[in-house]
């Protein structure tokens, strides 16, 4: 694939309606949405590098827009049909792909059969199983060991996620634990003058960012910023919404809370109290200049969101006490000195503060952040190895 793709219609490809123009015989690869199609990134651009024609499925839009942004020019991308096995049988036979990779815990039954009937190898890659899941899975076993039956191998995320697929029925020959593709995540490209130009032409002002914050979590980062700022007056937050629908709802409550903002969107050099982050993709970028990175969906019951993406560009991370998607990355990230998991609120305000009037404090969390990204390419090429053993045409 060397040219842009035209956008989808979501609900025809969805029905197989619209079938989507893809190179023969490729490596089909799902993910959901956001979070899955960036686990499964660096295996993709690696894959890219090998010359590996590349199918990537996903369900959700804002999936297909992550997905477009990084990889819409080099590899061919669709929607996954409903999951019915005619209409999964349908793009099966239209794409006849060498084997079928699926990102963490995409256990779609129809996609499943198809791939059997089709003799297709199928991994389970970055596989996950959540503390939410799990219960459920486990209480159905006798029903997932069946439609799982079909998948070759399980490469898990975490020792964790090895134990519950065994529980699951799994048989504990097709399972492996070898790490989290997302540590191999590479640094963006980053225009940092740009970047420095547009957060904070003076150079002078420390930045915090809020990253992917769901509902109730920006009112209470909002409630702490008076604090924060009688003592930093020229402190800027960076708002960075998980969803773009809340982009409106979250201005409005900046607004209300009596602080000036300005969104990302906007050709404004005004300096002012908060930055509202309105556009999709720019998150990456802000850690690379940020002084401190408050990790999101952790002080509400989300579960918390990848702090790699911040300890990839050496920072730390604080976070509330919600953490357990990504439990084994913040114990390691908390036991090597690189994250700060605070109880609520009140622990997140005196944590800023102690990191603001401490530049030591502040400079050992960053680069004990560095020290849990080192030698974590071994994931990546851990993982290729295994596939190799299943799909020789890729290259270990």
């Amino acid at each position: 694939m060397n040219s842009p793709q035209q956008e989808p219609i979501k609900w025809r490809q969805h029905l197989s309606l619209d079938l989507p123009k893809v190179s023969p015989s490729p490596l089909w690869i799902h993910a959901c949405s956001v979070g899955e199609v960036a686990s499964v990134a660096p295996l993709i651009r690696s894959l890219i590098q090998q010359g590996m024609p590349l199918h990537l499925t996903v369900v959700t839009k804002t999936g297909m827009q992550h997905a477009r942004r990084c990889f819409s020019d080099q590899i061919s991308i669709s929607y996954l049909p409903w999951d019915l096995p005619t209409r999964c049988a349908k793009l099966f036979k239209h794409i006849q792909p060498r084997a079928l990779l699926i990102a963490e815990t995409e256990f779609w039954p129809g996609l499943l059969k198809a791939a059997k009937k089709h003799h297709t190898p199928v991994i389970s890659i970055n596989a996950r199983i959540s503390d939410r899941s799990f219960p459920r899975y486990q209480k159905t076993s006798f029903y997932w060991r069946r439609v799982l039956s079909g998948v070759n191998l399980f490469l898990a995320q975490s020792d964790i996620d090895a134990q519950r697929l065994e529980k699951m029925g799994i048989p504990s020959q097709r399972i492996q634990s070898i790490g989290n593709l997302k540590y191999a995540t590479p640094r963006p490209e980053v225009d940092l003058a740009d970047l420095q130009q547009k957060l904070d032409p003076s150079k002078q002002r420390p930045i915090i960012v809020l990253a992917s914050s769901h509902e109730n979590e920006e009112q209470q980062i909002l409630e702490q910023l008076a604090q924060w700022q009688s003592q930093y007056p020229n402190l800027l937050l960076v708002i960075v919404p998980r969803h773009p629908q809340r982009f409106d709802t979250v201005a409005e409550l900046i607004h209300d809370f009596g602080f000036s903002v300005k969104r990302w969107s906007q050709d404004d050099p005004r300096p002012v109290d908060v930055l509202l982050v309105d556009a999709m993709g720019v998150l990456n970028q802000l850690y690379a200049i940020c002084d401190i990175a408050i990790i999101a969906g952790s002080f509400s019951n989300i579960g918390g969101h990848n702090p790699l993406e911040a300890a990839i560009w050496g920072k730390g991370v604080l976070t509330g006490p919600y953490v357990q998607n990504f439990r084994q990355i913040m114990q390691e990230m908390q036991q090597q000195g690189a994250a700060i998991i605070c109880k609520d609120k009140n622990e997140l305000a005196s944590s800023v503060i102690q990191l603001l009037q401490n530049d030591s404090q502040r400079l050992h969390l960053h680069r004990a952040a560095e020290k849990v990204m080192e030698n974590k390419e071994r994931i990546l090429q851990k993982t290729l190895t295994e596939l190799h053993k299943i799909i020789p045409s890729i290259t270990a």
